[in-house]
């Protein structure tokens, strides 16, 4: 029973192609933590190396029975997602000589680099020396050869041997000089994700995050929108949590806070400055009436002004860009990994030394901007980082956040 991922060699007409595969790394299933993985198997020269070294036994493979010039590569090193695991990927090419089939292009190419090693001869001979049980069907090809001569194979790895109820399975990594054992131990399990899948056996999956959507009901959001272009997405968070949001453009008198009477302001990220959208005063009208407030981003910088604090400009723009935060728990960030990775937009930023007495921050990044603070008396609490960001996805940081805001914020004044 076969579920192999490597094309062993195609034949069609007088075009041979192999398509190399070198190179793993784990798929979680989490987007963000799948193209780390990505990023880092790229990057990595060991892989490389190892990719390198097929096809280059597999181009001299086919030299020998293509026309001159004809073999090529056609893809370098292309991501191929199956389940439980990422591979880089190589496609070779050529075009068979006179006086050669797809048999002998089957035959030249057995068997692959990628199980045995190279020198092929030396390696397999290796392999007698060392590995102390014969590999049987494991490494070899299954396919088919059409009436016209064609041939389509498939290399027997990911792959059960299913006899007297008992089933055999296969797996192995390439071992180069700059191998890390470990590593390459830990790829062999990895490899077998399918077939302890297929034995009910594999590690369960990580449990995804649902808002308790009891957590938001009665609670009504006034979100202040600073004509940002990620407003939406902010109002779907708070919406998860079953809350009701209501959307009014930044500008309009204070006094409606108390006509509307809401649970509690979330005031969004914006361009511009906090004073171009009247935001401090804004503030500062809640706090004097009661209500609750959370602010993202300009809501952050829009909270350190209200109470005489001042803002500085970063020397590099951090927009669309990736930090780790610390924190301590307090507050909104209760129950969250104490360090996880957000997204930042954002160039002002709330100078520590100026930070009125009244706040206390509540998160940093790696380079020392505050990230987070809360008011020490007050119902207010706002975040530099975007909840709401792609980069903030991981382990649903982003949206348990926003849970965290509706329950300790918008039920304070819903219960008045």
């Amino acid at each position: 029973i076969g579920a192999s991922p490597e094309m062993f060699v195609r034949v069609e007409g007088r075009h041979v192609e192999t398509c190399p595969i070198a190179g793993t790394a784990r798929r979680t299933g989490d987007p963000l933590r799948d193209a780390d993985s990505i990023r880092e198997l790229l990057n990595s020269t060991k892989e490389e190396s190892e990719l390198t070294m097929c096809s280059d036994v597999d181009r001299n493979d086919k030299s020998r029975v293509c026309v001159p010039g004809s073999v090529k590569v056609k893809h370098r090193r292309l991501i191929e997602s199956y389940a439980g695991l990422f591979h880089t990927v190589d496609q070779v090419e050529g075009t068979l000589a006179e006086g050669f089939d797809s048999l002998d292009a089957f035959l030249t190419h057995m068997w692959a680099v990628t199980i045995i090693g190279a020198p092929k001869k030396w390696a397999a001979q290796a392999i007698e020396d060392l590995e102390k049980d014969a590999r049987g069907w494991y490494g070899g090809a299954v396919g088919m050869i059409a009436l016209d001569g064609d041939i389509n194979t498939g290399i027997t790895i990911r792959t059960i041997h299913l006899r007297d109820g008992v089933a055999a399975y296969g797996a192995g990594a390439t071992l180069l000089y700059d191998s890390i054992p470990e590593n390459e131990n830990r790829e062999c399990w990895l490899k077998a994700t399918g077939f302890f899948r297929a034995l009910d056996a594999a590690p369960a999956a990580p449990a995804v995050h649902v808002p308790k959507i009891e957590d938001g009901r009665g609670v009504r959001l006034l979100l202040v929108d600073n004509e940002d272009c990620f407003i939406h997405t902010l109002a779907n968070y708070a919406r998860q949590t079953g809350a009701e949001v209501l959307t009014y453009r930044a500008g309009f008198p204070p006094e409606l806070i108390e006509k509307i009477a809401p649970s509690m302001l979330l005031i969004s990220p914006g361009p511009g400055r906090p004073e171009d959208f009247k935001l401090p005063e804004l503030v500062r009208y809640a706090a004097k009436i009661g209500v609750p407030v959370f602010g993202v981003c300009l809501g952050l910088q829009a909270m350190v002004e209200a109470f005489g604090g001042e803002l500085g400009v970063l020397g590099y723009p951090m927009h669309g860009k990736p930090s780790l935060i610390h924190h301590r728990g307090l507050g909104v960030f209760a129950d969250l990994p104490r360090e996880f990775r957000v997204g930042r937009y954002h160039s002002l930023y709330a100078l520590r030394e100026k930070l009125p007495s009244c706040l206390e921050v509540t998160a940093e990044s790696e380079d020392g901007i505050i990230m987070g603070i809360r008011h020490r008396e007050l119902p207010m609490e706002a975040v530099q980082f975007h909840p709401e960001s792609i980069l903030t996805l991981e382990g649903n940081c982003g949206l348990r956040l926003m849970e965290n805001v509706v329950r300790m914020l918008g039920h304070v004044h819903a219960r008045r």
